[in-house]
């Protein structure tokens, strides 16, 4: 625990250097600019954004989107390679599919989703399913494939069917893979959101961070920079520690606080 505490805080020398670095060349070279900012005028900012309620509600808007767009990523793309690793079939008549529709980023979608939904969640949530189904999809299908022989014939002999194999032996062997693809997806969602709202969508962090550029505000840009990157480090943060505590018993090498 302490060489972890020790670790942790080693971590933080770097940025802390710099940070002290820049407040020292903005006091020796106090010029104005439009583009930068001094740490202790972006922490003034911080306070202005959090105390005018745009932290707050920019926040919301962003993860709420993020999470909603993750939900149908996840529910569709693990339904879709269960499918396809269960079912040669299906596997081979989507293979082509699926190596062609994979690589269009999901920023592309924009204009399609502005044109079909509109401005709002709806065409948030499209760009973010978008973009996480695929991690699902494919993780899902290897890890199905990679299951052993073995457990699926006693399962057979035990009389499952095929739903009860699915739930009580498949996703369970395939578990690790899956909360993989979820801490793939949560920081893809996170990224893919932030992107739309600077892109088209006018709300959420993305925006706030474009109102604050045009607003020749660096200091409330930098601000909510620095707190996208902050949210991004805390999910994972959870995620990676969550992971440590339900899959230890799988990977002896692996602790919570690894």
């Amino acid at each position: 625990m302490t060489a972890g505490f020790t670790r942790s805080w080693r971590g933080w020398l770097l940025p802390l250097a710099v940070l002290a670095a820049a407040e020292a060349w903005f006091l020796l070279n106090p010029i104005m600019s439009d583009t930068l900012a001094p740490p202790s005028k972006i922490l003034l900012g911080a306070v202005e954004t959090m105390t005018d309620g745009t932290f707050l509600r920019t926040t919301y808007q962003t993860l709420f989107a993020a999470a909603a767009g993750l939900l149908i990523g996840m529910t569709a793309g693990t339904i879709c390679g269960i499918v396809i690793g269960l079912l040669r079939t299906a596997d081979r008549l989507s293979s082509w599919s699926v190596e062609m529709l994979r690589p269009i980023p999901s920023v592309a979608l924009i204009p399609l989703s502005l044109l079909t939904f509109g401005y709002g969640y709806r065409m948030e949530y499209a760009v973010v399913a978008w973009a996480t189904f695929w991690p699902f999809l494919i993780l899902t299908q290897h890890a199905l494939k990679q299951i052993d022989v073995r457990l699926i014939e006693v399962s057979r002999l035990m009389g499952f069917g095929i739903l009860s194999r699915i739930f009580k032996i498949m996703l369970p062997a395939a578990a690790p893979r899956l909360f993989t693809a979820l801490r793939l997806a949560v920081g893809l969602s996170l990224v893919v959101s932030v992107t739309v709202e600077i892109a088209a969508n006018p709300q959420g962090l993305g925006y706030g961070l474009m109102v604050a550029q045009e607003s020749l505000r660096p200091d409330r840009m930098f601000a909510l920079l620095v707190w996208v990157g902050i949210l991004g480090w805390a999910l994972n943060y959870f995620l990676v520690r969550l992971e440590g505590r339900l899959f230890a018993h799988r990977a002896p090498g692996l602790s919570a606080d690894a």
